[in-house]
């Protein structure tokens, strides 16, 4: 049996989590719009078509926004295609994913989902094949009063009050030659530039996200940044990043050691961001919307019909694994919550998603649900920069690989204390001493834990077998707690002031 410790202080704070790291994301892609969160006759579906179970599920999770329209759909998409009277809107041809969009679902559905769903909106707009005189018309008709043309529009569809969005990407995943409208960095940096400065002067309240690399494998990751932000630096807030993770070689080992991949991807895009703002003598910081995350790899290569509508793709089934490595993903962005401050797992549902549907059918949770809903529920507050002392490991692609992974999250309004961790061996149990140096009165009340199943165990709509299960604990001030972690597994340990 392994032995580790993490030592916890008050006064070693990270930063305060923005709420808005445990959002998700939702394109029109494959189902997750249609028969997702939308699907009109359903037995579940309210008078809007909004699937009452699938907001549920979403709602247990507190998801605080949902990134929309896209992902590579964005950048060949009219918004004006989905508002108006829904009889009179467009069938289009979508060259993203091969598919027809009946634009039945458009700005206006989105809001009163978000609503319904008690969720946000981080909207994007058209870089790829439009421009800033499209952003600027899609934020007058979301965010002016009244009294121009896109607000009067707005007020003439049904929607008075302005939906007051605050968070905009400017595109998406320009770098990437799949893209409609892919540009280089010089040609991306400027109209992104552009385009910030002209919502800006129409709405100075807004954030912005500019299109970092689609990936660190890039060949023009880093350059690519620096460029982008050389030319936009004042202007935007954040800068992207996404990443997937995959196991297609079979080595769960080196699958559970990849969230160190995203730690040196995160490092790395934190001191391109610091380089610029050096360069160029600013007081202003950029920080990080990591606004695609997830596993994704079971679907590659589905087939479909083209040109069909909402077709079965991308629908990863996910499996224990998987759960691990997006548990360790959320430790890792936890850590870095002093400049990752947006983040969305992607996607919410049917696509690379934490809930799957049947059409007409049941909603459930899959396996990487859990820890997503676990960080978001107990993460609210102080990440704290504790003090690990555990085992490592080498992998094919990583050395110095810890056996444990931690996070703690203290939430001083509630007098709560979270320790997250996850056991990456797959034979022995590890005791975590957890060390409260000034936690007076704290103690042990729960530990959450999902461990003991196959790795390739998955849940199904009849079968959601893989889940937690929760341990009540002493409930007992010590200073130091000692907590057994099972051989591959997620951990919530929760202490509460007594």
């Amino acid at each position: 049996m392994k032995k580790s410790s993490f030592t916890l202080s008050k006064d070693f704070k990270i930063a305060k989590i923005d709420n808005r790291l445990f959002g998700s994301f939702i394109e029109h892609l494959g189902r997750a719009v249609y028969g997702g969160i939308y699907e009109p006759g359903h037995p579940e579906a309210d008078e809007k078509g909004f699937r009452k179970d699938v907001i549920k599920l979403i709602k247990d999770i507190d998801v605080p926004v949902v990134r929309y329209p896209g992902g590579n759909f964005v950048s060949g998409y009219n918004w004006e295609d989905g508002v108006g009277p829904v009889e009179l809107r467009p069938s289009r041809l979508e060259l993203a994913w091969s598919t027809t969009e009946p634009n039945t679902f458009g700005t206006n559905e989105f809001m009163d989902w978000c609503k319904a769903a008690g969720t946000s909106p981080m909207m994007a707009v058209n870089l790829g094949t439009r421009g800033p005189d499209e952003a600027r018309n899609l934020l007058e008709y979301c965010n002016h009063e009244k009294g121009s043309y896109y607000s009067d529009l707005r007020r003439k569809h049904g929607y008075e009050k302005p939906h007051n969005i605050k968070l905009w990407c400017l595109g998406n995943e320009m770098d990437g030659p799949w893209q409609m409208g892919h540009k280089t960095a010089e040609e991306y940096g400027r109209v992104a530039n552009e385009t910030a400065n002209i919502m800006k002067m129409m709405d100075p309240s807004v954030e912005l996200v500019l299109c970092g690399s689609s990936n660190s494998f890039m060949k023009t990751f880093g350059d690519w940044e620096a460029t982008a932000l050389d030319h936009s630096y004042e202007r935007v807030d954040y800068v992207s990043l996404h990443q997937y993770f995959n196991c297609n070689d079979g080595d769960t080992k080196n699958f559970l050691a990849r969230s160190c991949e995203i730690e040196n991807y995160i490092k790395t895009v934190i001191c391109i961001c610091d380089y610029i703002k050096g360069k160029r003598h600013s007081r202003h910081t950029v920080n990080l919307s990591l606004d695609e995350w997830n596993v994704w790899y079971h679907s590659n290569g589905t087939k479909f019909d083209r040109w069909s509508f909402a077709p079965h793709i991308l629908e990863d089934v996910y499996n224990f694994a998987d759960a691990l490595v997006v548990g360790l993903t959320l430790i890792t962005m936890l850590r870095h919550s002093d400049r990752v401050k947006i983040a969305c797992l992607a996607q919410l549902v049917n696509v690379i998603a934490p809930i799957m549907t049947e059409n007409g059918g049941n909603a459930w949770a899959q396996t990487i649900y859990y820890p997503y809903m676990h960080a978001s529920k107990y993460g609210r507050g102080y990440a704290l920069n504790g003090i690990l002392d555990t085992t490592k490991h080498d992998t094919k692609d990583f050395t110095d690989v810890t056996d444990i992974d931690c996070a703690a999250v203290w939430n001083d309004e509630a007098e709560e204390l979270t320790v997250f961790a996850v056991n990456r061996d797959f034979e022995q149990d590890n005791i975590l001493s957890v060390n409260l140096k000034d936690f007076e009165g704290y103690a042990p009340v729960e530990h959450i834990v999902m461990a003991g199943f196959d790795l390739q165990a998955v849940n199904t709509s009849t079968n959601g077998r893989v889940k937690p299960v929760s341990h009540a604990l002493n409930g007992v001030y010590e200073a130091e707690s000692e907590i057994k972690l099972a051989p591959l597994s997620w951990n919530v340990i929760r202490y509460k002031k007594a």
